[in-house]
């Protein structure tokens, strides 16, 4: 199944242009290492939490604005190859020294795609990042595949569940500070493709009132729902487009 590296990264709102042209730039040279397709969304529905968010992830600033981004791979022994030649490829190292955003507060980790449900592109992304369990692994599975079809019959184009594979450890910031992890919890990385933000409003609407997606109490303690934090981005660079 597919293999996830999820990117979250603050980026000043004025560099805007200039992300998308290195992001733009970087395209071809990740495909060559492998990367099946890569896209970078631009935070336009991120709220604030009470607990914690996607702003507080990336320690963003009032003149930033958070982005939401991932590569996929067909697996993990394909994206580790990839990294090692990321690392010693000339054309990475002159574009890490030309990055127009601050690296050292970007949360990178690798991901187990554990539901993969549909298929296409969308306009629109709805990204989640939340704390399970270990030991609730197949349950958080289970009920993230019952309620796939129902986003789909509502409008999504696709479903992705990524289960924390190689999520280290940051000087700055990570995924696991990000979501308040705790010993034996993993971090979850997912996201839902809409074909467009209004399709997606839309479907929230009858998602919030679909008796289906009431969570039963087997599904109650699957993981801390106050620790789950998301938001809506919307895309700016999609190879598959």
């Amino acid at each position: 199944m597919t293999y996830v590296e999820g990117f979250v990264v603050a980026v000043p709102t004025a560099n805007k242009d200039a992300y998308q042209k290195h992001a733009s730039d970087a395209a071809p040279i990740f495909k060559e290492f492998g990367v099946t397709r890569m896209v970078e969304s631009w935070g336009d529905d991120v709220p604030d939490g009470k607990l914690n968010d996607f702003k507080g992830a990336v320690q963003a600033k009032e003149d930033e604005t958070v982005v939401f981004s991932w590569f996929e791979y067909p697996d993990r022994s394909t994206r580790d190859a990839a990294t090692q030649k990321m690392m010693s490829d000339e054309r990475m190292a002159q574009m890490g020294a030309d990055m127009p955003f601050d690296g050292k507060r970007m949360i990178v980790g690798g991901f187990e795609a554990i539901v993969d449900e549909g298929g296409g592109r969308g306009d629109y992304v709805d990204g989640y990042v939340l704390p399970v369990p270990e030991g609730n692994k197949e349950r958080y599975r289970e009920m993230a595949a019952r309620m796939a079809p129902i986003f789909r019959e509502h409008g999504a184009v696709r479903v992705v569940e990524g289960w924390g594979d190689d999520v280290p450890d940051g000087k700055v910031t990570d995924y696991r500070r990000a979501a308040h992890a705790k010993d034996g919890e993993n971090v979850v990385y997912s996201f839902v493709e809409w074909p467009d933000k209004e399709t997606r409003d839309a479907g929230w609407a009858k998602i919030m009132a679909d008796e289906r997606m009431q969570p039963s109490e087997a599904d109650k303690d699957v993981f801390d729902g106050k620790r789950m934090f998301w938001g809506g981005f919307r895309p700016i660079l999609d190879t598959e487009a």
